[in-house]
């Protein structure tokens, strides 16, 4: 195969693929990321309380995310969990940067390059940041987050009522479990 035809395959892959990465970061049609967004009060360790099932954490228990404010404006992001099949803790390190305005809480988050993935918060207690509802691209990703690994029932149902009427499978939600680490 010549120079020139690899190249040009190559850049018909990249053509092809930007449009599929860039669906990635969008939002689900009934959300509406929480303005105003101070993510300096967001930043530090957020507990898992619920999830929808994916790949990338099934099977993991105490699963938290740390977040931390970078001086160039991006964020750190920490997800931790632990697997009980293996038997050890598992990480994610990423890097999240703001859609647009920082005000507003919509975000990319990039876990490996070049794939990136939306995070929206479209819940948020504004008064104290102390539990977040929180969306992918898509209905298919949904997160409830606290700062301490339980979550009152009637905020739970709050944020879980509120994700219904967006349209999110929220009978699927799996809550996590926060005891002490035990492997099978």
């Amino acid at each position: 195969m010549t120079t020139l035809l690899r190249h040009a395959r190559l850049l018909l892959t990249i053509c092809f693929s930007v449009p599929l990465l860039a669906a990635c970061t969008g939002q689900p049609e009934n959300v509406e990321p929480v303005t105003p967004f101070d993510v300096a009060r967001y930043e530090g360790v957020w507990y898992e309380i619920a999830r929808l099932d994916h790949s990338f954490e099934r099977g993991l228990t105490n699963v938290t995310a740390t977040y931390e404010l970078r001086e160039d404006g991006t964020v750190s992001v920490l997800n931790r969990g632990f697997d009980t099949e293996k038997c050890e803790w598992d990480e994610a390190d990423g890097v999240a940067k703001f859609q647009g305005d920082p005000n507003v809480a919509s975000l990319s988050v990039t876990f490996f390059w070049p794939f990136a993935g939306g995070y929206h918060v479209f819940a948020l207690d504004q008064e104290n940041y102390e539990y977040a509802l929180i969306a992918g691209p898509s209905t298919d990703f949904l997160w409830i987050l606290a700062r301490q690994p339980d979550l009152p029932s009637d905020i739970t149902d709050g944020l879980i009522g509120k994700a219904r009427e967006a349209g999110f499978p929220v009978e699927e939600l799996i809550f996590v479990d926060h005891a002490e680490p035990q492997c099978e």
